[in-house]
């Protein structure tokens, strides 16, 4: 393969170029369908040139996505810290061709390579073909958020330089080709047909002229039948096809379940803003007037905000009822972090009256604040997180502390993390905390984040049930006469997934039906846990099937 020798920043649009481009772009395609299936058909299935000013029809998931000037519209993905996707399409597409033009502008560390995907389920399985940093072609495959590199081939790859990219999928062949160069062919039978998509992981990168194109049927591949993963596989197998949901077009608010869902204290589950007016903000200052206000509202969260970091650490305060939502996949809070909750007080040992209550944030990604992405404090009630993506915070992701109460963190999708979820913030805290801190975390995606998943003192009960752990230091840790039950998750390379034994007095684990794959130790146990069915109802999904449902389900652009 061959890269070109000249950078198109100086050239965009100009007529010769552009002729010149789309002739190698199409020469790409019908050399990619003659290989893959003997005959150049074709019909047009898709096009975007993001000329119009937006992406429309792409949902993300992960990263900063808008649409810039780059000589003319191009979608950009600014991060260089996320595994970052878009997807579009439609979900029944099996046989096709899709050609994108990618220029990498930024590379971060681990996995940085920028491409086109094909066949996607969903964000976190798809084939794909992309450019990587240290100089390759690369056509490859997620699977439930593992990668497998199924060819790769040299290629000079420069920062600034447009790629033309083209991944053709006809039955269980997959043919890629970088600027029309030779193919990388390879066969393989796991995705029958999916959306398209564009990526950045751990790059920055521009795209533009995307297009799709229909193959003659091929072969009808084989679904491999289900695999429930066994005593020591080394890498987890998803069961069934990740689902595609529709992305909110206005505002969703949903229903509580768990701890948050219960009646107590005064208020009967978390319904947020429900009844009040209904606002959008698409700027900081908008923003900040609205989680401030007193009464309910329901706050839609429109592209980036980014909050000030000069004052109060970064963070900012919610009040009670209050839904914040972000619509479509791309709202992002940027820069800084939410807290709910009154100021702290350690004189403080019981609910005082005033006691922030009753709020819900769902589908948002929060990222690269400079203390924590959400902190709830002060003996704070009634809180629904569900749906989120966290990533890049300076402190913790999600802080629970000092007497609060009654919260459920759920289906959120927490990468590029070190100190996850908090629970009780000191070994002095018990007159605040105990008897209090019931909290319910289900359907989470751990992915690679680092530890406190989460790190528990004091806690009444915590019920942690249906999460997928992977790639982790430490799982679950409970101290200081903790209650938490552990069960139906899945532990995957993980080194320790629960402790009772960690820092401090020892806590108290009950851990049943949970799947632990290349983990170095055991769940530790000890004592026993007030059933959560005491509280409320809940469904438990079978643990061998998290590893498809959570990644396909958790985070943004997934509210049904």
């Amino acid at each position: 393969m061959t890269a070109p020798t000249t950078t198109p920043n100086t050239r965009r649009r100009n007529p010769r170029w552009s002729a010149l481009a789309a002739a190698g772009i199409a020469a790409a395609l019908a050399t990619a369908l003659v290989a893959s299936t003997g005959t150049a058909q074709a019909a047009p299935l898709f096009g975007d040139n993001f000329d119009d000013g937006n992406h429309n029809g792409w949902s993300s998931s992960g990263g900063s996505w808008s649409v810039i000037t780059d000589g003319s519209g191009v979608l950009r993905q600014a991060s260089t810290g996320a595994d970052a996707r878009v997807r579009a399409g439609t979900a029944s597409w099996t046989n096709y061709t899709v050609t994108a033009r990618v220029k990498p502008t930024a590379f971060g560390t681990g996995d940085r390579l920028a491409g086109v995907a094909a066949r996607a389920q969903g964000s976190g399985s798809y084939y794909y073909l992309g450019v990587r940093a240290d100089g390759a072609a690369v056509l490859g495959k997620l699977a439930a958020g593992t990668h497998t590199i199924l060819a790769s081939a040299p290629l000079p790859v420069t920062v600034g330089t447009w790629y033309a990219l083209s991944l053709a999928v006809n039955g269980s062949t997959l043919t890629g080709r970088v600027d029309g160069g030779s193919p990388l062919t390879v066969t393989d039978t796991q995705f029958p047909s999916g959306q398209i998509g564009l990526f950045g992981r751990y790059a920055a990168a521009n795209f533009d002229d995307v297009g799709v194109e229909s193959g003659p049927p091929g072969p009808t591949p084989s679904t491999p039948a289900p695999t429930t993963p066994g005593p020591t596989p080394t890498t987890p197998t998803p069961t069934t096809p990740a689902p595609t949901t529709p992305v909110p077009t206005g505002p969703v608010t949903g229903r509580a379940d768990g701890f948050a869902s219960v009646n107590a204290l005064g208020q009967n589950g978390t319904t947020g803003g429900a009844g009040g007016p209904v606002v959008t903000a698409s700027t900081t200052a908008q923003f900040l007037d609205y989680i401030a206000r007193p009464g309910p509202y329901v706050i839609q969260v429109v592209g980036t905000i980014t909050l000030p970091t000069g004052t109060s650490d970064g963070m900012h305060n919610v009040t009670s009822d209050k839904t914040i939502v972000g619509v479509g996949a791309n709202a992002v809070l940027s820069g800084g972090g939410l807290n709910i909750g009154l100021p702290v007080s350690d004189t403080i040992t019981s609910p005082p009256a005033d006691a922030v209550h009753n709020v819900i944030i769902r589908n948002l990604h929060i990222t690269g604040a400079t203390d924590d992405l959400i902190n709830v404090q002060m003996f704070s009630h009634h809180i629904w997180i569900d749906h989120n993506e966290f990533s890049n915070g300076d402190d913790g992701a999600v802080d629970i502390k000092r007497g609060s109460d009654f919260v459920t963190v759920s289906w959120n999708n927490f990468h590029d993390h070190d100190k996850t979820l908090l629970l009780s913030h000191d070994e002095d805290a018990g007159a605040q905390d105990i008897g209090r801190l019931h909290v319910t975390y289900h359907h989470n995606y751990f992915n690679r984040s680092d530890q406190r998943h989460p790190r528990v003192r004091f806690s009444d009960l915590t019920h942690v049930y249906n999460n997928y752990y992977y790639d982790n230091s430490y799982g679950v840790a409970s101290t200081y006469d903790a209650g938490v039950l552990v069960e139906g998750n899945y532990f995957y390379s993980v080194n320790n997934p629960g402790r009772v034994e960690f820092s401090g007095d020892l806590g108290r684990i009950v851990e049943r039906g949970n799947i632990l794959v290349d983990c170095n130790h055991p769940i530790e146990t000890r004592g026993a846990v007030t059933e959560p069915s005491t509280y409320y109802s809940y469904r438990l999904d079978n643990a061998a099937d998290i590893p498809t449902i959570v990644p396909a389900g958790a985070g943004v652009g997934k509210l049904g």
